[in-house]
């Protein structure tokens, strides 16, 4: 064999032996994670995973659990407030600024709509929102 095919070798057998290890350190995380009943989340996503606004994974939900009513209010409060402050953005460029997925805004935003806190113009991905013309805005549940 020649000297560039001994290196070659060398490399791959390197890289498959780093790509193995993280498997199994993932399956290991994964695997303690399950028994001690909390959500897995690998490391790297973990410190990917932004302090954004409003609720979304990794932000003390577990997969498929309800956003209490609370949260949802909280989160249509943040996008109106943003909304009159940035009339005329689309819902990718929102969620840039707030830290959201268009997923986390689809309630708030149609709850905010049929009140008429917000108004939209444009149809699905090119719609923009704007403040409500009507003069209604947000009503805060009474205690």
């Amino acid at each position: 064999m020649s000297d560039f095919q001994i290196q070659m070798n060398r490399a791959v057998a390197g890289f498959v032996t780093q790509i193995t290890e993280l498997a199994r350190r993932a399956a290991i995380d994964t695997l303690e994670a399950a028994l001690n009943g909390r959500e897995a989340r690998p490391k790297a996503a973990a410190a990917s995973a932004g302090p954004g606004p409003g609720p979304g994974p990794g932000r003390g939900r577990a997969r498929g659990a309800k956003r209490s009513s609370d949260e949802l209010d909280k989160l249509a409060e943040h996008f109106q407030a943003f909304v009159k402050e940035n009339p005329g953005l689309r819902i990718e460029q929102i969620n840039k600024h707030l830290g959201t997925t268009t997923k986390d805004l689809a309630l708030p935003i149609r709850k905010l709509l049929a009140e008429g806190a917000i108004h939209a113009k444009g149809q699905k991905r090119s719609t923009a929102y704007y403040a409500g013309s009507s003069g209604r805005g947000r009503r805060k549940a009474q205690s």
